[in-house]
């Protein structure tokens, strides 16, 4: 069946057999199909045409497809790029992909498998092309209703129209930035302006589940894969269904799962732990880190093809102490929200506590300030919120005083923070060591040492 469209494949390849095998499937698919023998001539074809996909042969006879590909891109730095090889390696891969190629194929070539990501290629091509006109067209476009998002600071609108323009495709989508910014929050935005709105939205945090349960969790199992699997139960990405999944922390995810996650991001497909019937997945990722996964990839830590899937789109979230402009007005939606929970009149902030909040840096940002308020309203006796409320620890403190005046959950943090301190201490800073301490999985560990911004050697 032709396409509304007919995007143009410029088809790079010196064999005339191979190109005629191509080019005749690929025209009955819906496609234009441009041909060149050649690397000069595929390029004088490019610049004249400025085709959507290029499937660009290794071997060229004036040309190496490997040094040939920065040139493509330079010219026309929208373009995918495909890469056809009949010696494939991982290391070839990596080397085409580092280089800016979309994809790579063994010959002889699948041709189904060719149009599936030509097609994914294009979806890809045509957001980025959004994305262009996004940002020339910014200050036009009115900003998404977010309700429990506040925006005021030009980062943060700027944010949101990205990802009203992001939400209505199906590109994965890696959100960036330190804890407490408010990843989830956003992910929850993109998936409500997405057409999988009424779909299930379901998280998970790749650092707070046991490596031993997190395939599990994640895939599924059949009933006899471990010890105490008496029945079969499906993972997260079978009960996604056709809605979103967020994967937060993605960068404690272990490599021996990443590889299973990046065969669902390639190709949709993933088995049960213990299962041998290959499942199909249609949600939709969205990821978040607090991590460098460019320097974790350097270290050998995270796959590099997997962070290229990721981040198709990358939106990263600044942290509070750069957008001050949002300080306030965030303080102040919290307030009418929790003295509405509480049934409380508190209206307003005293002179001195928006004075200290606004001198403050939130190392915890977005999530330390909504505690902070939260708090504040249950302890408010009048309708101002004063500095008393918002009970800034004087240094020296007790700290078992601190702990019986705090609510539940910020007793338990302060707490563990508290013994993490400790055990860091107890160490010489030496994780290993701490997490010994501890009876904790060092993964484990690093993962509370940056949600509480403690750092050890």
């Amino acid at each position: 069946m032709l396409r509304a469209e007919h995007p143009t494949v410029l088809l790079i390849e010196d064999e005339e057999a191979q190109r005629k095998i191509l080019g005749d499937y690929l025209r009955r698919k819906g496609f234009r199909i441009l041909e060149a023998e050649s690397g000069a001539e595929g390029l004088r074809i490019l610049e004249q045409e400025q085709p959507e996909l290029v499937l660009l042969d290794w071997r060229l006879p004036d040309e190496d497809g490997l040094r040939l590909l920065p040139r493509i891109r330079e010219r026309s730095p929208l373009t995918a790029i495909v890469m056809l090889t009949a010696f494939a390696t991982v290391e070839r891969a990596v080397e085409a992909m580092k280089l800016g190629a979309y994809h790579y194929l063994t010959k002889p070539v699948n041709l189904e498998e060719l149009v599936l990501i030509l097609d994914r290629a294009l979806s890809e091509l045509r957001l980025r092309r959004e994305v262009e006109d996004l940002r020339r067209k910014l200050a036009s476009l009115e900003l998404p209703e977010a309700e429990d998002l506040v925006a005021e600071s030009p980062a943060m609108k700027e944010i949101l129209r990205l990802c009203a323009r992001v939400a209505p495709t199906e590109a994965t989508v890696l959100l960036t930035g330190e804890s407490g910014t408010g990843k989830e929050v956003l992910a929850g935005l993109i998936h409500r302006l997405s057409p999988r709105r009424d779909k299930p939205f379901l998280k998970i945090n790749c650092a707070a589940i046991p490596e031993g349960l997190l395939e599990s969790e994640l895939f599924g199992h059949e009933r006899g894969a471990f010890t105490g699997a008496d029945k079969a139960k499906p993972g997260l990405f079978e009960e996604a269904g056709e809605g979103t999944l967020f994967l937060d922390e993605i960068g404690e995810l272990p490599l021996a799962l990443q590889a299973k996650l990046l065969r669902v991001l390639q190709d949709g497909t993933f088995r049960r732990l213990g299962g041998r019937r290959e499942l199909r997945s249609r949600a939709r990722i969205i990821a978040a880190t607090n991590r460098d996964l460019n320097a974790m990839v350097r270290e050998g830590r995270f796959r590099e093809d997997l962070y290229w899937r990721l981040s198709v789109i990358t939106i990263h979230l600044p942290p509070l102490r750069e957008r001050r402009e949002d300080l306030l007005p965030l303080a102040r939606f919290f307030l009418r929200k929790y003295a509405r929970k509480y049934q409380k009149p508190v209206e307003d902030f005293s002179r001195e506590a928006l004075e200290r909040l606004l001198s403050y840096a939130f190392p915890g940002n977005v999530r330390e300030l909504q505690n902070m308020i939260e708090r504040a309203v249950i302890l408010a006796e009048g309708p101002l919120i004063t500095l008393k409320d918002l009970a800034f620890a004087p240094a020296g403190e007790d700290l078992w005083a601190r702990i019986r005046s705090l609510p539940l959950p910020e007793a338990v943090e302060l707490l563990e923070k508290t013994r993490l301190e400790e055990a860091l201490k107890a160490s010489g800073g030496i994780k290993t060591r701490a997490a010994e301490l501890l009876g904790i999985s060092e993964r484990v560990l690093r993962y509370k040492l940056e949600k509480y911004g403690l750092s050890g050697e």
